[in-house]
C-alpha cells in the first residue's frame, strides 16, 4: 500500500461536500472500551443517536492500514469483533498505516483526524488525563496535548474518575484548552455527576456552543480545542458510595499487580465493570449516548450558523 490518504465513507463524504452537520466518533470505545457483544450494538446505537438529532456520524478507525473517516457497518463490525485491533494514538497513525494494521482511534487520534477532515465536533465518553501517580511516572494522556493544538469541540462527561481530575484541569489550563460546562459550573466526574471541581464558564444551549466556535474561528487567535463537559443527571450517575469503594479496591489491585502505563485505564475500567456487576457499563453507555445527542445538536447549530450567518 502506497496511497496513504484518508478515506471517507460515502455518507460522510457527501455531508462534508454539502456542508451538512457531521459528528466524529472514536473507535476505541468499540474495540477496547466495551465488552463483546455489547460493543457493536452500542456503536450502532451511538451512530443512530447522532442521526436522530440531525447530523451524520463519522466513526473513525483504521482497516488494514487504511485510515477511514466514516466506517461502514462491515468495517465497524470488524473492529468490534476481531482480535488484535491496535489502540492508536496520534503518534501511531503513520506506523500503523505503513504496517497494514487494524486500529481503533483514541480521543487524541480521533480529534486530530477529524480536524484534518474538516469535522469540528466530536463526541466521546470521557477524556484521558493526568494519572494519579504522574508526579513519579509522568503518565499523562496524549489527549491533553493534542487538544491544545487541535481546533475541535469535544463533548464528554469530563475525565475518567480513575484519573487525577484536579491535576488534569490544571494541565488543560496550562495548555490553553477551554473547558465549559453544559448547564453547569461544576466539572463532571464521568461516572459521577460532580467531580468536586468548579468551572469558570458554562453554556446553556447547543446554539451557544456554536457561537463560541464561531468566535474562536472569527478571532483566528487560538486554534486549540473546546471541551464541553456534559454531566449525567444525578439520578443516572453511578452510586457514589459504590464508585468510591470500587475505585479504592481497583487502585489497590493496580499496585498489587504492578500494572502501569497504558494498561492502567483498561484494567481499572474492567474492574469497575466486574465489581459493580455491570452497573458502571450501563452508566458508560448512558454517558456516550447523551454526549452523541448533544454533539449532534451542536453540529446542527454550527452548520446552520454557517449557512445563515447573522
Amino acid at each position: 500500500m502506497t496511497d496513504f490518504r484518508i478515506s471517507y465513507g460515502t455518507e460522510v463524504a457527501d455531508a462534508l461536500r454539502n456542508g451538512w452537520p457531521v459528528v466524529a466518533l472514536e473507535s476505541t470505545i468499540v474495540s477496547h472500551g466495551l465488552p463483546r457483544p455489547e460493543n457493536l450494538r452500542v456503536a450502532r446505537e451511538i451512530e443512530q443517536t447522532v442521526r436522530d438529532a440531525g447530523a451524520v456520524p463519522a466513526t473513525i478507525g483504521m482497516i488494514g492500514g487504511e485510515l477511514v473517516v466514516g466506517l461502514d457497518d462491515a468495517q465497524l463490525t470488524r473492529l468490534a469483533t476481531v482480535d488484535g485491533v491496535t489502540k492508536l494514538s496520534v503518534r501511531d497513525l503513520a506506523v500503523a498505516a505503513a504496517t497494514g494494521a487494524d486500529g481503533a482511534t483514541t480521543v487524541a487520534a480521533t480529534s486530530a483526524v477529524a480536524a484534518a477532515a474538516g469535522i469540528g465536533v466530536f463526541a466521546t465518553g470521557g477524556l484521558g488525563g493526568v494519572h494519579r501517580e504522574a508526579a513519579h511516572t509522568f503518565d499523562e494522556s496524549a489527549d491533553l496535548i493534542t487538544l491544545a493544538r487541535t481546533p475541535i469541540a469535544v463533548v464528554c462527561a469530563g475525565v475518567k474518575s480513575i484519573l487525577d481530575v484536579g491535576a488534569t484541569l490544571e494541565r488543560l489550563e496550562t495548555l490553553g484548552v477551554a473547558v465549559v460546562g453544559y448547564r453547569t459550573r461544576r466539572f463532571p466526574g464521568f461516572y459521577l455527576t460532580d467531580s468536586g471541581f468548579d468551572l469558570d464558564w458554562s453554556v446553556d444551549s447547543a446554539e451557544q456552543v456554536a457561537a463560541v466556535l464561531a468566535a474562536r474561528d472569527g478571532h483566528a487567535v487560538h486554534a486549540g480545542g473546546l471541551i464541553i463537559a456534559n454531566p449525567l443527571p444525578v439520578n443516572e450517575q453511578l452510586d457514589p458510595e459504590l464508585h468510591d469503594r470500587t475505585l479504592a479496591e481497583g487502585l489497590a489491585l493496580l499496585e498489587r499487580d504492578g500494572v502501569t502505563g497504558k494498561a492502567v485505564t483498561p484494567y481499572l475500567l474492567a474492574h469497575f465493570h466486574s465489581a459493580t456487576e455491570g452497573a458502571s457499563l450501563a452508566v458508560n453507555v448512558r454517558i456516550i449516548l447523551r454526549n452523541a445527542d448533544l454533539a449532534a445538536r451542536i453540529a446542527v447549530a454550527a452548520a446552520r450558523a454557517t449557512a445563515f450567518p447573522a
